[in-house]
């Protein structure tokens, strides 16, 4: 087995993609971040607020996303871009104020294929946009991205 070495760009964040001062299902604002190219968060209020805003911006560019869809697949991506202000009608109705470019993989992964960390995460049901601190799933997510990119 080949060794993997983990840098910042390896590191994997959950992005469910769920405003919080919007009551929309989970899932629809991943499925508009998956169809769009993008990742994203809501604008949110107050200093919370701007430190997670700060905290989506300063996310190296590289650094992999999971999401996860309305019917509980998962999808991977990998942050591509800058964050911008996205002010369409598509993104505010699911509370995506804010995203980044990324590359998702064409395939939808079931919750047996994620690395246990990664669907333990989403399990909790949160809204934040936030690091997963897993070094076996840092590694694991890396090796299926190789695996389902090549």
């Amino acid at each position: 087995m080949r060794s993997h070495h983990v840098t910042d760009s390896d590191f994997i964040y959950r992005a469910p993609m769920r405003a919080r001062d919007l009551e929309v299902p989970a899932g629809a604002g991943a499925e508009y971040g998956v169809t769009r190219g993008v990742v994203g968060i809501g604008s949110g209020r107050g200093e919370k607020a701007a430190r997670m805003l700060h905290r989506f911006a300063s996310v190296p560019i590289g650094a992999f996303v999971w999401t996860r869809e309305r019917g509980g697949g998962y999808r991977l991506g990998r942050i591509a871009g800058d964050m911008r202000e996205d002010g369409s009608a598509a993104a505010l109705a699911v509370g995506m104020a804010f995203v980044r470019d990324t590359t998702w993989l064409p395939r939808t992964f079931q919750e047996t294929e994620v690395p246990r960390a990664v669907a333990h995460t989403f399990a909790r049901r949160g809204r934040n946009f936030q690091r997963t601190h897993d070094d076996e799933a840092e590694r694991r997510t890396a090796e299926l991205w190789r695996q389902s990119s090549a």
